[in-house]
Formats: structure tokens, sequence, C-alpha cells
């Protein structure tokens, strides 16, 4: 056994030490590939999402040098046709692109020389595992006469990918000669046809575009926009976070709140793994957001401010669904080009969830909600993030200082520049633009929300957090009827049991829109008892 060639089932054996959620039934859609055109695939899904968990898992699987028939029979994949014709039947070369780029920087070697370090050190494993193949001119013509004399093809594992494009971001250079080694493996009739049984790849990012298309353009890839038939294996699904709560004790509805990532048509919810399964070893749910170079270059982004971006984070981070044209991404980080290509960055980041079928993205959990409040609340923000949230801080002090008018004026001043008029014709329109206005108030407070009802009710709810000195806040909105209604009801409707167990001071803000004359009107109490 080597450590890229061939190197063996340790991983996985160390992985079902833990508790275990079975993905194996991703082994058979790999199976499936094996012997057809489509033997190429790749995966893109956010960080923590369990990528090298599957890498490990297909190691143990196709490697021949071991027998891990003791791991996966009691297994989703030994349930499923070619379950034993390909286990441990293919030698295995196994890359985590990361591990090359560190040994380059920690020896101080230009990024450039990487393409090259990986194929001698397969090369050299080869050479170790099977010393009776003389040495030939290149790793792929030794590849070629080691199939031939052992009657075993390749299974390439290749993970992070995508590392050395955002590593050599703007160095067209190097990204082109990783690009061409790829298409030696993987786009050549002398080549692949007779040494690659299968590849999978995985990363953060779907493969670079050359053009138009795709820069290997053999693979087939199942983005994070569109895994298709990998769906469920993109993270944990909704059953297996509610059988992971279960057994440990702990609550879905909390877990739902904190970790729903992405939502596919007939799979559902998915889950971020790495976080949900610290929350139940911890026993504690909150955030577990590893910072990356991904994640801290966000605030770069956003800066950047393509076409308003930063108001459109801000409707995000307020609860609003943005539509997206994810189309023209070129799959780096680098070439943006307008505002929806940063905003499809971020999907395929996890810091944004998409809607296939409506074209939306969203803001998708707390724990991700959380990194764009150290957002709202930083100091490298630029001056039309900054004008943004002063005005929403000041419409919450008219608010709590029971000023009306002013309220009133702010909303129309951000119903006239934030949003189309077409788009602002009932009810919901109205919620969101509250929601809008009002964003500042998640630094102090915690929103609770009511979905609508009824026609005309869309009330938010703000409860100060823990030790804080202001009052709670709700916000009851009225399309074409009155502000003095929407007090009305504050005081006769049942709200959440969250707030009838608040025993501070309350403001009331009753705020309606006219659709006829246009104009909204706000109406402001305080009260100790609702």
């Amino acid at each position: 056994m080597g450590t890229y060639l061939n190197p063996g089932n340790k991983g996985f054996q160390k992985i079902l030490q833990s508790e275990y959620v079975d993905k194996t039934g991703l082994i058979a859609l790999i199976n499936k590939t094996i012997g057809t055109t489509g033997m190429l695939t790749c995966i893109s899904r956010p960080r923590r999402f369990g990528k090298s968990y599957a890498t490990k898992m297909l190691c143990a699987y196709y490697d021949c040098s071991c027998d891990s028939q003791g791991l996966f029979d009691d297994k989703e994949v030994a349930r499923t046709p070619g379950y034993l014709a390909h286990l441990n039947q293919y030698h295995v070369i196994n890359l985590d692109i990361t591990g090359f780029i560190s040994e380059t920087k920690r020896q101080r070697k230009p990024l450039a020389d990487v393409p090259d370090r990986i194929v001698e050190a397969v090369h050299k494993e080869l050479m170790d595992i099977f010393p009776k193949l003389s040495a030939g001119e290149s790793l792929m013509d030794d590849l070629i006469r080691c199939v031939k004399e052992t009657d075993r093809e390749f299974v390439f594992i290749i993970d992070e990918w995508d590392a050395l494009i955002r590593e050599a971001k703007g160095d067209e250079e190097i990204q082109s000669a990783y690009l061409n080694l790829l298409r030696e493996w993987f786009k050549n009739n002398n080549f692949t046809p007779n040494v690659v049984a299968a590849a999978y790849m995985t990363g953060i990012l779907p493969i670079k575009k050359d053009g138009s298309q795709s820069a290997i353009s053999d693979f087939i890839e199942y983005p994070i926009l569109d895994p298709d038939g990998f769906a469920e294996f993109t993270g944990f699904t909704e059953d297996e976070v509610k059988r992971l709560c279960e057994s440990y004790g702990m609550s879905f509805e909390e877990a739902r709140k904190w970790y729903d990532g992405y939502d596919f048509p007939e799979i559902g919810a998915i889950y971020n793994p790495y976080s949900v399964m610290l929350s139940m070893r911890k026993r504690k749910f909150g955030s577990y957001w590893q910072k990356t170079s991904a994640a801290e270059s966000l605030m770069t982004y956003i800066n950047m401010d393509f076409e308003g971006l930063q108001e459109t984070i801000s409707r995000l981070i307020s609860g609003e669904e943005i539509e997206v044209d994810t189309e023209s991404f070129e799959n780096d980080f680098e070439t943006f080009r307008s505002r929806d290509d940063v905003l499809t960055l971020l999907i395929h980041l996890g810091y944004l969830t998409w809607n296939e079928e409506d074209g939306t993205v969203r803001n998708p959990n707390e724990e991700v909600r959380g990194e764009f409040r150290k957002i709202l609340k930083g100091t490298n923000a630029n001056r039309t993030w900054l004008e943004l949230i002063s005005r929403s801080r000041k419409l919450l002090e008219d608010t709590l200082a029971g000023d009306g008018e002013a309220v009133a004026t702010a909303i129309e001043a951000i119903r006239d520049t934030q949003y189309d008029p077409t788009f602002y014709n009932n009810e919901q329109a109205l919620r969101y633009v509250i929601k809008f206005a009002y964003i500042a108030a998640i630094d102090q407070y915690l929103k609770v929300e009511e979905l609508p009802s009824g026609k005309g009710i869309a009330d938010v709810v703000y409860l100060p957090k823990r030790n804080s000195l202001l009052p709670a806040l709700v916000v009851e909105l009225k399309w074409n009827e009155s502000s003095e209604g929407a007090i009305r009801q504050i005081r006769e409707r049942n709200y959440p049991a969250v707030l009838e167990k608040y025993g501070g001071e309350v403001v009331m803000a009753g705020i309606h829109y006219d659709a006829k004359t246009k104009v909204h009107s706000c109406l402001i109490e305080r009260t100790q008892d609702l």
C-alpha cells in the first residue's frame, strides 16, 4: 500500500469507529458508470459537507490491495447490483490536492511546481509497489503497462481538485498547466479508455470554464446547483438528522433552524453534516462554521458591490428570496462581471441556498446568518454598506421613540429606492420591505416571525436579547386597511408563547400602506401588557 497509490482502507475504518451515517449508496452510483462513457464524475459542494469522508469510503471499496468486505457487508451498498463485482477490484490513485499545495508552500517553492510534483509522487510509488515495471519515460506509459501486466484498471479519486485553481487565482499559466495534467489523464484517447475504469473528483467549485465550456469536457458534473441523483449524498437528509436527534436526545426543530442548508426536489432538505455531528457530540446547538480562505474573503466579494450587491445581501439577511441568474459564473474566484456572479459563488460556498424551480436564493439557516451578522457589525464594510446600516439604526431609534411620521417616511424611502414598483403589490411585499428596513435590529434583537395567516396579516416580533434594556417591538402590517387597525389587532391577537413569557415593555408599531394613494402611515404605542 502507498500514500497515493492503493492507500488501503484504514481511513474508512477510522470513520466507522465513530457515529456513521450510511452514505455508501454513493458507491452504487459510481459503479454504474464503470465501463461506460460516463465514467468520469465531478462533484462540487461546500466545505464541511463530507467530501473527504466520501473519498476515504471510495478508496476502501475499490482498492485491490485490501479486503474491505467486512466493512461494507452491512451497509446500503451491499444491497445493490454489482456490489461484489467491483469490491476491491481496482488499483486506486488517491490525491488530495491541498496536501501538495501545503508541502510546496512549506518548502517555499512556487505553486507552478505542483502539477509536476503530483506526477513525480505517483510515479515513484508506482515503481516502489511494482518494482518489476522498468521505469519508462512517463507516468502515463507506466500506468498503461501496469494495467496490461496486472489486468486491473485504475480508479482515480481526487479530493479538493479545485484547490490549485483557487490558490493560483489570476495566474492563468499555473491553472493551465494543472488543467492540462487532468486532460492528459481524462481526455486522452490513447490513455483514458485503456487505464481509467472510473474517476471521482470533488471540490468546492465546478470545473473551470474554458470559454463557454468546461475545461475538461468529458466529466459529467454534479454541482450544488444541480446535483441530480447525487443530491442525497451532498449532506445529511432530514430523516438522517431526525434519527441523530432521537439518538442523542436533541431537538430536531433546533437542528433544522441551525443547519438546514439546501433544498432539492424529491430529496428535500440537506443539512451540513459537520455542524450537525458536532452539535450532537457537544450536545449544544450553535455555530460551528470553520474559517477558511474562502470564508475570509466573503467581505471582499460583498464590497465589490456590483449592481447594489450590499443592499441585496441585506435583503437576504432579512429573510427575502432573490432571483439570480447562475449561468454566467466562470467557476472561479476572480472572474466577476455582475451581482449574480458573486451570489452564485456564495451558493457554491454554502452561504446561500438555491431554489432551482424558482431561480431564487435565500439565506439558509441560523449558522450562516451568524456569518452575515458579523459583516453587519464589522469595520471593513464600505461606505454604501455603512450608510445602509446607519439608516436602519435611525429607523429603529425613531420607532422606539414613537415617531410614527419619521418611520412612515423612512419606509417610503426604502420602498422607492430598493424595490421595483411591480414587486410592491401585496402584503408579502410589504413584509419584505419592513424586515429589510429593520435589519439593524438583528444585532440587538431576536426576530420571531409568524407566517401570514390571513389577508393583511404579516407581523414580525423583535425580542430584546438577554441583559438588554430595550423594549420588545411588535410590528403589525396592514395592506389597504389602517394603522389603527394594526394596533388593535396586536392587542387582540394571541401571539406566540415566546412573547407571552416576556414581561417587559412592548413597543407596538402598526404600519399601513394604501395602494391607491401609494402612501404609508404608522401609529406607535407603548404598553406594559399585551
